[in-house]
């Protein structure tokens, strides 16, 4: 049964990217992307919500989903900023970077030093970082690194990446106090104050009304909110289950997935050095959780 949930998980997880970037390359703005998808994912949640026991609730729950929801939220939009700036195939790989910044998180704030091999880990991750950009210019590889790692939407996943690595700790006491369902549903419904006051407060664009935009990609965007909603809601149950570094491992198994389908469905290049980047960045990641 986890390996159905954990595999489901990777499925709509990528498929989500995928109709992230496409909207994106239609010209939609990333903040009317996350507005919208925010909107039909509380129109879903709604419903649910007059049926769920919520009233025993407790405070503790409240303060951890409210934290994950406007963290998770934020790392949503500059997912989508990524996606907007760089091909899936190097977005998808980029997933390795969360166990290095969940380490150095440790670091910084659990005072917790690495083993040499968790060291060993990293330098492995960075090392396959190498072939993200191999071919794309006739470069060394630490020109490549340094092409990678000035990348406006690398920048941007790395963002994300931070925010999403920060909130699964709050995400998974939630979790753990309210079960999956009531997670998801509030996780949806607490950011959506936050993606409407942020594409009003810093979309600038003269361009055509929220509805206007929405009307002719409804379909897409609908979409991608039950995609998202389904992605939610088996993360919620895989970080009930599993330890959060062990979901964190299951996850990178996506990167693969999303190699296939830049070059699949947005025919991007270089999909062999991509491919040669996941597998070194997979062992690089297991390494350090092994550790």
């Amino acid at each position: 049964m986890e390996i159905i949930v954990i595999f489901g998980r990777v499925i709509f997880a990528s498929f989500a990217n995928v109709l992230q970037k496409k909207l994106a390359i239609q010209n939609h703005h990333p903040l009317f992307i996350v507005m919208a998808s925010y909107a039909l994912l509380s129109v879903i949640s709604l419903p649910i919500l007059l049926s769920l026991p919520i009233v025993h609730l407790s405070e503790y729950f409240w303060v951890n989903i409210v934290i994950a929801a406007l963290l998770d939220m934020a790392g949503t939009l500059f997912l989508v900023f990524s996606l907007s700036k760089t091909d899936l195939s190097i977005f998808g790989p980029l997933n390795a970077y969360k166990i290095v910044i969940s380490m150095l998180l440790a670091m910084v704030f659990l005072s917790e030093m690495p083993s040499s091999q968790g060291f060993l880990g990293i330098s492995i991750i960075i090392t396959g970082s190498f072939f993200l950009m191999h071919g794309t210019t006739k470069t060394t590889n630490q020109q490549s690194l340094f092409m990678l790692f000035t990348n406006r939407g690398v920048q941007y996943r790395f963002l994300s990446i931070l925010l999403f690595s920060i909130g699964t700790l709050p995400l998974k006491n939630a979790v753990m106090e309210g079960q999956a369902l009531t997670t998801t549903i509030f996780w949806c419904l607490i950011g959506f104050p936050l993606a409407i006051l942020s594409y009003f407060l810093f979309n600038k664009r003269e361009e055509q009304s929220f509805f206007q935009q929405a009307k002719p990609v409804l379909p897409e965007l609908t979409y991608l909110a039950i995609t998202l909603f389904l992605m939610q809601y088996l993360t919620m149950i895989v970080l009930s289950k599993l330890l959060i570094a062990y979901s964190l491992a299951l996850f990178q198994f996506s990167m693969v997935l999303q190699v296939f389908l830049g070059y699949r469905i947005f025919k991007e290049k270089n999909i062999k050095s991509r491919l040669i980047a996941c597998l070194i960045m997979s062992i690089g990641s297991l390494l350090v959780l092994k550790a």
